[in-house]
């Protein structure tokens, strides 16, 4: 039987009635002739509830047993949705990572899968069984202990899972119908998208959209995996969602898919730098020692051997950005006159595979904001992507107005 896989995040199985309702949707797909695997998260807030637990007990905790504690959460839905197919007469059970298994790295709290043998579910298949609900964000380690693959990883596991049994797509119900040239609650203009390619979603999802985790983009562009984005709340419909795929059965012809930001952005400048051979590896080596996450960077041009470097990174580690380099002035490795840090900044991107062959869309876009007043503090490029640092009071009105300059609302 061709194999189908389906993830349903925490909103889709909040209630016992919502649980009912996915499984539902399942049965559809098993009466179509499909072995289904469903891929569950953990009902909704019930994981900031168990982290929450966890860190009021030990705030210092060991991340085996956080994971041991947090990973529950997903074996409590799984076991609920195999319950309620079986009432439906569906043949279904509940597989915990560790049953499959799901084998992971030992990175406990943020551990990525490596391997899914798909011997034993196909082996319960081959035996009538219909569904097997795997509890999703879990794995288990070398050493035999649980894991998890960090906030989001539950999409990163349906996608591993299709990989693996070679499914002939995997659909990731979730709260919003499909991939939107932008966030709705910005722009009303905003459209759904009917196909977007695995580049554009990955630039989107890396970028700030919030739809699908990051590393699931990753590996279904690598495997070839045709995801569905679509609403556990709408009626089903073979038109229904976005359909994530390769850059050939995409829309070719637009130069912008999608206008994504990012509220917490933060400017960092080193001043007056000591120009030298390897100045920027001593800079951002104990950048990312320190765990900062640096995406643009500008170096302006040397004067009398010394010169400026920007570069931006989250919020919430300016302070961990401050102290690494500060660290590394006392030790002599690099000599600057000041650190001066704007954390009231947003980034905003323009993506699209278009911008490959078509010309001019950096020029519309910095003329449109030019048009609305708004000063670009840096500017970061790649093949499919424009992203601007701008002042975080514009975010909305950059929004607007792009989607509106590149004719979003007309996208399909």
């Amino acid at each position: 039987m061709p194999v189908l896989v389906m993830k349903f995040g925490g909103t889709s199985v909040a209630t016992l009635d919502r649980i009912k309702r996915a499984a539902k949707r399942v049965g559809l797909e098993v009466a179509k002739g499909y072995d289904v695997i469903v891929i569950v998260s953990a009902m909704s807030g019930k994981t900031n509830e168990l982290v929450g637990w966890v860190n009021e007990t030990s705030p210092l905790y060991d991340a085996r047993e956080y994971d041991a504690v947090v990973s529950s959460g997903e074996n409590v839905t799984a076991g609920l949705m195999a319950l309620t197919l079986q009432e439906m007469g569906v043949p279904a059970r509940s597989w915990q990572g560790w049953q499959v298994p799901v084998k992971t790295t030992d990175a406990h709290a943020n551990a990525r899968i490596e391997e899914i043998p798909p011997e034993n579910i196909t082996a319960k298949f081959g035996e009538g069984m219909k569904v097997a609900v795997v509890a999703g964000f879990q794995g288990i380690s070398p050493e035999g202990r649980i894991t998890t693959l960090g906030r989001g990883g539950s999409d990163t596991t349906a996608v591993a899972f299709a990989a693996a049994f070679e499914a002939e797509r995997c659909d990731i119900y979730t709260d919003v119908d499909g991939v939107y040239t932008t966030d709705p609650r910005i722009s009303s203009k905003a459209r759904k998208l009917h196909k977007i390619s695995f580049e554009e979603m990955l630039e989107l999802a890396s970028l700030g959209a919030k739809v699908l985790q990051t590393r699931s983009v990753e590996l279904a562009m690598r495997y070839k995996v045709k995801l569905r984005v679509l609403s556990s709340f709408e009626e089903p419909s073979d038109e229904a969602g976005t359909l994530v795929c390769d850059e050939e059965e995409s829309m070719e012809n637009r130069p912008v898919s999608g206008i994504a930001y990012s509220r917490d952005e933060a400017k960092m400048t080193l001043i007056s730098v000591a120009d030298r051979p390897g100045i920027a590896a001593a800079i951002f080596g104990p950048l990312s020692d320190a765990g900062v996450n640096v995406d643009m960077i500008i170096q302006n041009i040397s004067e009398e051997g010394r010169t400026d470097m920007t570069f931006s990174c989250p919020t919430d580690q300016v302070l961990r950005a401050q102290k690494a380099l500060n660290e590394a002035k006392a030790n002599g490795d690099i000599n600057f006159h000041d650190l001066v840090a704007d954390t009231d900044v947003c980034k905003v991107s323009a993506v699209g595979i278009g911008m490959r062959s078509q010309s001019g869309v950096a020029a519309k876009m910095f003329k449109t904001l030019s048009d609305e007043g708004i000063n670009i503090k840096v500017i970061a490029t790649s093949e499919i992507k424009i992203s601007v640092l701008i002042d975080r009071k514009y975010l909305e009105l950059a929004v607007q107005s792009l989607h509106d300059a590149f004719e979003l609302e007309k996208a399909t």
